[in-house]
């Protein structure tokens, strides 16, 4: 039987590939899934966390804020995808001690290729001592230490990482493959036409 609305939660460094993920991963669930959201970090932080600072605090009331809305979206059936760094464990666990269904995704990627990827010159503002309190370089991240699943970005394409993902959510019941998509009984049909059956 497929479960209800859950949580997966992408986790890692600035640039390490969690929007892009989480994006690509809402296009293939949604031919299983009808109800999804992404709560993208960046995004909250304009309309929720508005005033918040970067302190350990403001980031923890951060995830915070972000987990009770995923929770509040996959107890009423929706698959809530959250892309944000959440630097520290302690509140990562917290969150997913709140929720139901919860699936951590590790998105790692080197500190070093991170930077690279960084098209806004975050990082490089942060080496050169221009932007405080940026997490991996000034400010700590501390990895998951059993996450569900772990996507290497540096090693891994975007589409390989998403079938990771399928692959894990199809083995827990959470999502089933085997129901035809509409363009798989589309083009069924169309077949079983050609050949007189209907």
């Amino acid at each position: 039987m497929q479960k209800e609305g859950f949580t997966i939660w992408f986790t890692g460094l600035p640039c390490s590939g969690k929007t892009s993920l989480s994006k690509a991963l809402k296009k293939s669930l949604s031919r299983y899934r009808q109800n999804i959201e992404i709560l993208d970090g960046d995004e909250v932080r304009k309309n929720l966390s508005k005033g918040l600072g970067y302190s350990k605090e403001d980031r923890d009331t951060h995830i915070r804020r972000v987990g009770f809305v995923a929770n509040l979206l996959a107890r009423n059936g929706v698959v809530a995808i959250c892309a944000a760094i959440s630097p520290y464990r302690a509140v990562r666990d917290e969150v997913r001690a709140m929720s139901g269904n919860f699936i951590e995704v590790y998105v790692n990627a080197a500190l070093e290729t991170c930077a690279l990827r960084d098209e806004k010159g975050l990082y490089q503002k942060a080496f050169a001592g221009e932007l405080k309190q940026f997490t991996g370089v000034s400010d700590p991240y501390e990895p998951p230490v059993n996450p569900e699943i772990i996507c290497d970005t540096e090693r891994e394409s975007v589409d390989a990482s998403v079938e990771k993902i399928m692959k894990y959510l199809e083995d827990q019941g959470y999502i089933n493959r085997s129901v035809y998509s509409e363009e798989d009984e589309a083009v069924l049909a169309k077949r079983l036409a050609d050949l007189g059956y209907i």
